[in-house]
């Protein structure tokens, strides 16, 4: 039997593609989570593990659904080896039932691993050439400078917290990390 696992990252993205393939593959039961491929603690993929029985078939659409590092993706594969179980990877055409499909496999998770680090290195060249450049990373601030200075006003001339909140469109904690309680009148 084969069971599909499908995962995305956040929850604006969508599994339906991820969906759509696995069904086409023949998988019988198909398993998701919508978490980090670095998080080890994935309901969906648990459920999946629990489904495989030695002679089936675990499927994933692309082999980064399943992890990033070299180390994560070799010791879960040789886990389903061990019991019994196949893997296969749709894209990257990996099929582990067979000695010519293990090698490729670690050749791949290799290229996963690479690949992940390589993002990572190229958003932190990123970020340091912005702070270079004098540009915090993230969203703009809300409380300006003017804002805090308003708001600082608004209070000392008694209106409420929540009332200076609203009327400077923030939220009523936000002008409490800008303007903490001991800087307040």
């Amino acid at each position: 039997m084969l069971i599909g696992y499908a995962r995305v990252s956040t929850a604006d993205q969508n599994l339906a593609l991820q969906h759509q393939a696995l069904t086409k593959a023949g998988c019988a039961k198909i398993f998701d989570d919508t978490i980090s491929g670095t998080k080890t603690d994935r309901p969906g993929l648990t459920k999946a593990l629990e489904q495989v029985r030695a002679g089936d078939t675990l499927v994933v659409w692309k082999l980064d659904r399943l992890g990033r590092t070299v180390k994560n993706l070799i010791d879960f594969t040789e886990q389903l080896h061990t019991d019994g179980v196949g893997f296969r990877s749709l894209t990257d055409q990996i099929d582990t039932t067979t000695p010519a499909g293990r090698f490729f496999f670690n050749i791949m998770a290799s290229l996963a691993q690479m690949e992940r680090e390589l993002t990572i290195e190229r958003t932190q060249a990123g970020l340091a050439a912005a702070r270079a450049k004098g540009h915090l990373p993230g969203r703009k601030r809300i409380m300006t400078d003017s804002k805090i200075a308003s708001a600082i006003k608004l209070l000392e001339a008694g209106m409420t917290p929540p009332d200076v909140a609203r009327d400077l469109g923030v939220s009523i904690p936000t002008l409490y990390r800008w303007i903490p309680a001991h800087g307040r009148p």
